[in-house]
């Protein structure tokens, strides 16, 4: 079925069901207040509020990638687990609810 031109590639939708990443064995995030993110040709992925994630935990990368609808993404590793989780702390118009935000790739949070 083909989509119509005029459906948002990029939809967002809040909802209180619990998410949580979990890496080695490890609690890394904890919420009731993560943001679905559903775009088209991809998995929804959950945006994760910073405050109900384990950031002690998580490094830094120097890893840097660019969206053309949500913009640059900031990557964080966890031991030696490299590039796991990505925020936009800067999003473009329009993805503001998710910035700041992280999200973890596909195993890392259910």
């Amino acid at each position: 079925m083909a989509t119509a031109p005029s459906e948002s590639r990029i939809t967002l939708h809040p909802h209180d069901r619990r998410v949580h990443a979990i890496i080695d064995g490890t609690l890394i995030a904890d919420t009731t207040r993560a943001i679905e993110l559903r775009e088209r040709g991809y998995p929804p992925r959950q945006y994760i509020p910073r405050d109900d994630v384990r950031m002690d935990l998580l490094t830094p990368s120097e890893t840097v990638t660019h969206c053309p609808f949500k913009g640059d993404a900031s990557y964080f590793s966890f031991g030696e687990h490299q590039d796991i989780a990505w925020s936009y702390e800067q999003p473009l118009e329009g993805m503001a609810a998710i910035a700041g935000r992280l999200a973890f790739y596909e195993g890392a949070s259910e």
